[in-house]
Parts: C-alpha cells; sequence; structure tokens
C-alpha cells in the first residue's frame, strides 16, 4: 500500500502560525523535504520535531521527484515543507503534486499560512474573483504579460520582491493607468506588518518614500 504525500504550510513570519496538525503531521513523516534544511532545521528544532530532512528545491526537484515517488510507492509518508508559505504556491511543490497524481499517490495539503490570503483580504478591493499570477517574469515576456494582466477585470494578486517592486510599480502605472487601484502588503504576521492602499501612483510615492524589506504583495484592481 503506497503512503501518504503531506504539503505541510509553514509560517511566513509569526511561529504561532504553525497549526497543532501541520506539527503532528511532520512528527509522524518518515522523512521531510525541504528547501534549505538549515532554515527547515531551524524550524523544526523550535517545535521538537526530530525527523530526517532532505532537500527538495528548484534546482533539484526533478531529480528528487522520481526518488520520492518511489518512497511512497513503498509505504513510506513524505511531508513536504518550504522556507516558509504552502509548498506549491511560487515555491517548490508542484512537480511532485504532479508525480504523486500520475502515479495515483494518496496526497493531502494542510491548511495554513500564505502571504497572499491576507494581503487580498485587507486590500479592500473586491475578492469574489481574483486572478492570482505570483511572480511576474523577469525579462523575456514580462511587457506581454503586463499588457494581457492590464485587460483583466478581477483583481490581480502579484508577488514582488523589495528590489525589484519600484520597478514593477512603475510599469503597473504604464500599463493599467495611473488611477488604477492598488494595495500593497509586506512582512504579512510579522512585527512591523504594513498595507498601504491608494492609486497606483499613491504607491509609487509611499514605495520611494522608504526602503521596503520582506517579501511584498501586490493586488491590483483597474476596473473600479
Amino acid at each position: 500500500m503506497s503512503g501518504i504525500l503531506y504539503f505541510v504550510p509553514t509560517p511566513i513570519g509569526n511561529l504561532e502560525d504553525m497549526t497543532f496538525r501541520a506539527i503532528r503531521v511532520l512528527k509522524e513523516a518518515d522523512y521531510i523535504l525541504c528547501e534549505d534544511t538549515r532554515t527547515s532545521g531551524i524550524l523544526l528544532k523550535h517545535f521538537e520535531i526530530s525527523k530526517p530532512l532532505k532537500s527538495y528545491h528548484l534546482h533539484n526537484e526533478h531529480q528528487a521527484t522520481e526518488k520520492v515517488i518511489a518512497d511512497l510507492k513503498s509505504g513510506q509518508t513524505v511531508a513536504i515543507i518550504t522556507d516558509a508559505g504552502t509548498p506549491g504556491i511560487s515555491d517548490p511543490g508542484y512537480l511532485l503534486a504532479k508525480a504523486g497524481s500520475d502515479h495515483g499517490i494518496e496526497m493531502i495539503c494542510l491548511p495554513g499560512a500564505t502571504a497572499f490570503v491576507p494581503s487580498l483580504v485587507v486590500s479592500g478591493l473586491p475578492n469574489n474573483e481574483f486572478l492570482f499570477a505570483g511572480f511576474l517574469p523577469q525579462k523575456k515576456g514580462r511587457q506581454t504579460k503586463l499588457k494581457q494582466l492590464a485587460e483583466e477585470k478581477k483583481t490581480i494578486v502579484l508577488y514582488e520582491s523589495p528590489h525589484k517592486i519600484n520597478t514593477t510599480l512603475e510599469q503597473i502605472r504604464e500599463f493599467f493607468g495611473e488611477e488604477t487601484r492598488a494595495s500593497l502588503s509586506r512582512e504579512i504576521s510579522k512585527k512591523f506588518e504594513e498595507t498601504k492602499r491608494g492609486t497606483i501612483t499613491e504607491l509609487i510615492e509611499f514605495s520611494k518614500s522608504k526602503t521596503l524589506k520582506g517579501e511584498i504583495v501586490l493586488i491590483v484592481n483597474n476596473s473600479i
């Protein structure tokens, strides 16, 4: 009988966001896949979880997936975590989920921390329908993607890094229009959590007035 593959969200900043169920599942797994064994080692030590850690990241997931599927087929229980948040959401995990589906492996994703849901809720922008676009392409296809998104009537969710946020905001104003409504959230669940709402022009002024740190979630809607 095949084992179970668990996708386990981990805190994106506040350790209190770790669920009791997540701790139990990680303690019961035969081993845990993670992006960085050092980062995850700190988390597991905090919650007194002592299980083997194996690297599973963007640079080795193709090679590692085959071995993980073989272990699952042999009856082992495997859990996958990332440095923060839910595996597979702009983080490694999709290839393993696809392989699990292809091989008929039982898979369970626990509910838990992810950056974009809190950001979307507090944005004040329509959230009955939304498009999660993740990170924009770095170079090739970036302008094409922006043109496509500018035609979208749903609220758009984007991830961006602090050192690229000013460029992205300027490009959104160029393609979407200067009166586009937007919300910028950073440091979700952490001590210095902050959300700024307004037009895209107002967000540009805000972003340029200070040095932003931490993962940034940008919520955009140009249909209101």
